[in-house]
């Protein structure tokens, strides 16, 4: 069987994803295997698309391959998929699927993108392999991948792919501001509005003039469609020690100085490709000179997002937690005249009130995975060890000896049927007493009424 595979990693040949192909190139040599370097070529590749869209219509299975990075795929990925749809090329009925590599950090998101753009296509598309970054080394993680390797064959010898969702975005109509203009406060709020403002993109400017027009505080537009950016992260972990990055164009000094010391930071985008688009996610990715720090944590964000939304719930997942990860009031999205003016009067709020909810489960199991990760690799990353211990993200449930004392002796009277029969609801009422305290405590709050 001829397999095309397309390596997004801007790492190349360094690729840790890249050597989980090259492991099943030599245990199946009776396939061929053409690999693509689209995260390094992306550039030449964007130019002319020929050279991969030649093997990927001579191959029988095409298979992405990329790290995960924040949330989805490379931003030079973003950009071979933006390329890809623009040159035209009919893949219809043509077998995909992908591999990635990455601790598992919404690797979710990264497949589901990935899935949703070759529905596009008219592709087959096969549910691909996450696997962990030390996988290969393992022999269990030998073993997922050769047995991933060989349901794909299967699923393509035998016509099996995944259905295409049902759902499909409605045609965009014009957007023509309509909110009155608020009276602006003097107080010295620094609201900033990141935006990918492409040419043409005028709805996307309307919208951006009715929240400018309805927002109570002055604001200021940065546009990174004009940023000068040498490329995308290369994931090299130069950053690493001092959160410097390699390329010289200034971005992580821009970053610090104009948008993490804003009040609030309101992102504007088009939707495109399932996304937030290449430029986004450029900018997305280049936040990692901050390694995994939740720098901006408490701080506001909303967006302001033009496109059908309602059939994106990715890309939605993806905006929820981006702000639960962070520990970011999300004030809303606002994708209509009465969608911006409500997710503007949440803003204010947000402001005023300092308000920001505890992390859900996006949060909690993000940070999570991150606390571990950092904790392992405190000796390369030290910027992020750093930061974790001075804001207490090390939270191991092993330092609460204490209550893992009372849970044992609580569970060796729970499985002793005489203490447990003479025990009765004795249990309930131990468990909700420390909140009945709480509640007993409680006095009325002076001074507000509604």
């Amino acid at each position: 069987m001829k397999i095309c595979v397309l390596n997004g990693s801007p790492r190349g040949a360094y690729s840790t994803t890249l050597h989980t192909v090259l492991y099943l190139q030599k245990r199946y040599p009776c396939h061929s295997f053409e690999i693509i370097q689209v995260g390094t070529k992306i550039r030449t590749l964007e130019k002319d698309m020929t050279e991969a869209l030649n093997a990927m219509q001579r191959a029988d299975l095409i298979i992405f391959i990329y790290p995960v990075y924040t949330f989805i795929a490379p931003s030079q990925l973003h950009r071979f998929i933006a390329a890809l749809k623009a040159s035209g090329a009919d893949l219809a009925g043509k077998f995909v699927t992908q591999i990635t590599t990455s601790k598992h950090f919404y690797d979710v998101t990264a497949h589901r993108y990935i899935e949703d753009n070759c529905h596009d296509l008219g592709m087959k598309v096969i549910h691909g392999l996450s696997a962990d970054m030390e996988d290969l080394t393992t022999e269990q993680g030998q073993k997922d991948a050769e047995a991933f390797f060989e349901y794909a064959l299967w699923c393509v010898s035998h016509d099996v792919c995944e259905p295409a969702p049902s759902y499909s975005p409605a045609p965009v109509t014009d957007y023509t501001p309509s909110l009155p203009s608020a009276e602006k406060q003097m107080n010295p709020v620094d609201t900033v509005i990141v935006a990918d403002l492409q040419p043409g993109d005028e709805n996307l400017r309307n919208m951006i003039a009715d929240f400018e027009a309805v927002y109570p505080y002055s604001t200021r537009l940065v546009n990174i469609a004009e940023y000068p950016f040498q490329g995308g992260c290369l994931g090299c972990f130069h950053c690493a020690g001092e959160g410097k990055c390699i390329y010289k164009d200034g971005f992580d000094t821009f970053l610090r100085k104009k948008i993490q010391t804003a009040d609030a930071v309101v992102y504007a985008f088009t939707i495109r490709d399932h996304s937030m688009g290449p430029v986004f996610k450029t900018f997305d990715d280049r936040q990692f000179c901050n390694g995994h720090r939740t720098v901006t944590e408490g701080m506001p964000f909303g967006y302001i997002i033009n496109g059908d939304l309602d059939s994106e719930p990715n890309l939605r997942t993806v905006i929820e937690a981006r702000s639960e990860v962070g520990h970011n009031f999300l004030a809303g999205t606002g994708t209509s005249s009465s969608t911006i003016s409500a997710m503007s009067q949440r803003l204010v709020y947000a402001i005023g009130h300092k308000y920001v909810q505890p992390r859900n489960f996006y949060g909690v199991g993000g940070m999570k995975i991150f606390r571990d990760l950092i904790w392992m690799m405190r000796g390369l990353m030290k910027a992020d060890h750093d930061f974790y211990k001075a804001h207490g993200v090390y939270d191991f449930p092993q330092k609460q000896r204490g209550k893992m004392l009372m849970m044992c002796a609580l569970g060796a009277m729970v499985r002793n049927p005489k203490i447990s029969a003479k025990m009765g609801n004795k249990m309930n009422e131990g468990m909700a007493a420390p909140y009945k305290k709480v509640v007993s405590a409680a006095k009325p709050k002076a001074g507000f009424e509604k």
